[in-house]
């Protein structure tokens, strides 16, 4: 018998993967000693979430929201994703993005228990023995992040364990991914961040963070380690400093089952938004020509995969980079300067010196302008209003979040290009009304993304994640926008749909596995049904 079916009494209703609290039969009441326990009422599933959204609305904010929603992880766990699955659009932004950002500046204040696992650089050699502490012994997703550049809110070190907690819920709320399956794990190195580690609340390592190369050595010990402990596992780098970031997928992506939402999450997302885009234009990938305000990993990654996008139209690869431009925050992506990484140096063109992002949009005239570079407002109403002169749908994607940090609003494109915007952000905006026209702005969030390429991966078991995958997704998802959505400007399937839509991408993922051959198990004669059946339904067990 295992230890799971002879837990008894408090030790149930402590353990949030048994506990159903008032939905326990009379029956099970007798049989597993709760009663006394318990008041005398039996409730099913649904009668306990009208009672968390009526404890919900009179939370006072979002934030508040959150706090009650991850205490009810912590107590149970089937209620918890019953409530995030019975409306995404709506409980989706206060467990992740944007509330996320809110929770994690706050999170040695707002603490109330420990969700996953935290390992230090000085756990270095033991880091095998420690993760064996884990009760789940069949891991097969690990979200790890070192706090290093969560969201656009820089360093914030353990405070930043909120996004790999979040990002593992979405695996599930979103895709049906089954939570036993995941680990978030904060792998703390220290922080930058002075203000952090005067904080008397703060949880993380009082420490400034090591150098590149003991940051690669603890990188190598945990990636062995969860490797060995969790054989299969998928390693989701999030949310690291842009270099280590770019570093070590680059290092690992062709050793371990592994990837990194932030490059390859994000870009496929926006590829996706820029798919449908292009649809409504009726143009393609190689006749555009893109322009970046931010250079790090997340606009690398975008520009990267726009290039393939742009490869598959019919270019070759140099005239693709040729067609993208990027600025940082030093200036124009250009050959002059000896600042530029090695991700960035492909992208560097020839050209005169400039900070000035109006100036770029009036001589390299794009056709698309993102912008991953954490500023809000930065898209300012004469640079928006250049990208309409040029072009009569001008395609804008301010997608640094959170809200504060997007380059321009919804309602500021809009009404800027007279209603002619294409446009997505990090972030929800809500919809807007312009010369009696209904728009309903895109969200270019990799939830859309990354929860379908885990459920593929989870049911496939690649040994390997290359970004044909990722590009697979991003078709996927632009292929769910219909005509009458597309008329009011929006760019993703609706939220509401989100595990349909996920499912459905999930398929196309796996199938494009299974025809290139990377697949380790045998391929099912109907894949979609398949997958459904692997499904995680938040509905109680009979213990």
């Amino acid at each position: 018998m295992s230890q799971a079916s002879t837990i008894r009494g408090q030790e149930i209703l402590n353990n949030p993967a048994r506990n159903k609290e008032t939905a326990f039969t009379m029956t099970e009441r007798q049989s597993l000693g709760l009663e006394g326990l318990l008041p005398p009422t039996v409730e099913n599933i649904d009668r306990q979430l009208e009672r968390v959204q009526t404890q919900l609305a009179a939370k006072p904010n979002d934030l508040e929201r959150y706090i009650y929603l991850m205490s009810l992880a912590a107590r149970n766990e089937t209620l918890f994703y019953h409530t995030l699955m019975s409306d995404p659009a709506r409980f989706v932004p206060i467990v992740y993005d944007p509330t996320v950002a809110d929770a994690c500046l706050a999170y040695g204040h707002i603490y109330r228990g420990s969700a996953g696992m935290y390992l230090t650089r000085d756990m270095k050699g033991r880091f095998k023995k420690i993760l064996r502490n884990w009760p789940v012994k069949d891991v097969r997703f690990i979200c790890v992040s070192t706090g290093g550049r969560i969201l656009g809110l820089g360093d914030i070190g353990a405070n930043g364990m909120g996004i790999p907690i979040g990002k593992l819920q979405l695996y599930t709320a979103c895709a049906g991914v089954p939570p036993e399956a995941l680990l978030p794990v904060l792998l703390d190195i220290g922080t930058t961040n002075a203000a952090l580690r005067a904080d008397p609340l703060y949880l993380g390592l009082r420490e400034l963070p090591p150098d590149e190369a003991e940051v690669d050595l603890i990188s190598e010990a945990f990636i062995e380690a969860a490797t060995d402990v969790f054989p299969g596992v998928c390693i989701h780098f999030e949310d690291w400093k842009g270099t280590d970031a770019m570093r070590l997928l680059a290092r690992y992506r062709d050793k371990v089952l592994c990837y990194n939402d932030d490059i390859q999450g994000t870009a496929a997302i926006a590829v996706a938004g820029l798919t449908t885009a292009l649809q409504i234009k009726n143009e393609t990938f190689a006749d555009q020509r893109v322009l970046f305000l931010g250079a790090g990993s997340a606009g690398i990654g975008i520009a990267s995969m726009i290039v393939s996008a742009m490869v598959e139209a019919g270019l070759g690869e140099a005239e693709a980079r040729e067609r993208i431009v990027l600025i940082d925050v030093n200036g124009l992506i250009e050959t002059s300067r000896t600042d530029l990484n090695e991700w960035q140096k492909p992208f560097a063109h020839e050209a005169k010196p400039t900070k000035d992002l109006l100036e770029v949009v009036r001589t390299f005239k794009p056709t698309i302008l993102i912008g991953v570079s954490t500023i809000g407002g930065a898209f300012t109403e004469e640079v928006v209003r250049e990208m309409a002169k040029l072009n009569e749908r001008p395609v804008i994607f301010p997608l640094s979040n959170p809200t504060n940090k997007a380059e321009c609003t919804a309602e500021q494109a809009y009404t800027w290009t007279k209603g002619k915007a294409l446009y997505a952000a990090g972030v929800q905006f809500p919809d807007f009304e312009y010369q009696g026209k209904s728009y309903h702005p895109g969200q270019a969030n990799n939830f859309y993304i990354f929860p379908a390429i885990g459920l593929a991966v989870y049911a496939t078991r690649p040994a390997r994640i290359t970004d044909d995958m990722f590009i697979t997704a991003a078709a996927a998802t632009a292929d769910q926008v219909g005509p009458s959505a597309r008329e009011h400007g929006m760019l993703f399937p609706l939220q509401a749909n989100i595990l349909e839509t996920e499912v459905t991408t999930a398929t196309r993922v796996a199938e494009h596995i299974f025809d290139s051959g990377q697949a380790t198990v045998e391929r099912p004669e109907n894949i979609r049904a398949w997958i459904e059946g692997l499904l995680y339904k938040p509905v109680y067990k009979e213990l």
